[in-house]
């Protein structure tokens, strides 16, 4: 069975794995990545590791997910606020030449639904639509096993969506934004704005939701509006096969998302009513998708 080596690099850590076509993860390694040392020192970490994964030589190809925007066809990073240095060094380049074999970059969204489409949730459907609910708000279009990057790279992202121009401007997004409104910190902003005291996490506001607190209702359905909005504002553009939807937020989705998906019915024509909807299911999406790259484009 054919092997692929994916990397997740992330500000805090760094982990490197074997993964099998089927997606199954045979080895994991892992270590503090060390940002602040810089180039060298990271990416001859990353050599490091990926020549102590047993049998490294035998794999087809090296996969890296990364967050922020990424310039896939020159495998460089464009904006990185974890890993400044990096920014615009040649790292797939200098893994091909390192290692002799094909490398792939993409953000850690896109391989995430990268992976959730070729091995997760929506395997077996031919477009796939991934969307992360969490301290961000992200998406990935999975076309035939292919990723969709659009002409500039930002195909699927949804972040900085308007849902709703009467509403603020925040931390350098439209007015707004879907992430400034629907991401988990922007629930537990609005929660504590509106119950005026500190609220943990998104979780708590949808549990006092469910006890009956009548601030808290009112957050969670203006919540369920504007997701079913951004899912019918997609689904127009896209029309998937299936959304495929992960994330924090969803770890409460029993609160919310079978009305979601009712409203997103009454949004939509009634041929696009029929689109599946699932719950992401990779333990290590992360890895899994990162490792899916050269699966899904070596030729």
């Amino acid at each position: 069975m054919k092997t692929y080596i994916g990397v997740d690099l992330g500000g805090t850590n760094v982990r490197v794995a074997k993964v099998d076509e089927s997606g199954n993860v045979l080895q994991v390694l892992k270590e503090e990545t060390e940002a602040k040392q810089g180039p060298e020192h990271i990416l001859s970490k990353i050599e490091r590791m990926i020549a102590s994964l047993d049998d490294y030589e035998n794999c087809e190809g090296i996969g890296l997910g990364i967050p922020g925007p990424i310039d896939t066809q020159a495998g460089k990073i464009i904006v990185s606020n974890n890993l400044p240095d990096l920014i615009g060094y040649p790292i797939a380049d200098r893994f091909k030449k390192h290692f002799n074999k094909p490398v792939f970059m993409d953000n850690d969204v896109n391989v995430a639904g990268l992976g959730e489409a070729l091995q997760g949730a929506g395997k077996d459907n031919r477009i796939v639509y991934y969307l992360t609910v969490s301290t961000g708000v992200g998406g990935a279009l999975v076309v035939e096993e292919k990723l969709i990057a659009g002409a500039n790279g930002h195909a699927g992202e949804v972040g900085n969506m308007i849902l709703d121009p009467h509403r603020p401007a925040r931390a350098g997004l439209n007015t707004g934004a879907t992430e400034s409104e629907m991401s988990g910190p922007a629930l537990t902003r609005k929660a504590s704005e509106a119950l005026q005291r500190p609220i943990a996490h998104a979780g708590e506001l949808f549990e006092l939701a469910a006890q009956g607190d009548e601030k808290a209702k009112e957050l969670v359905e203006n919540f369920k509006d504007d997701f079913a909005r951004l899912l019918s504002g997609i689904a127009f553009v896209v029309d998937p096969d299936i959304f495929v939807i992960g994330g924090g937020v969803m770890k409460s989705s029993e609160h919310f998302f079978e009305d979601v998906v009712e409203r997103y019915r009454s949004l939509v024509f009634p041929g696009m009513r029929n689109v599946k909807f699932a719950k992401a299911q990779l333990d290590e999406p992360g890895l899994i998708g990162a490792a899916m790259l050269p699966m899904a484009y070596i030729k």
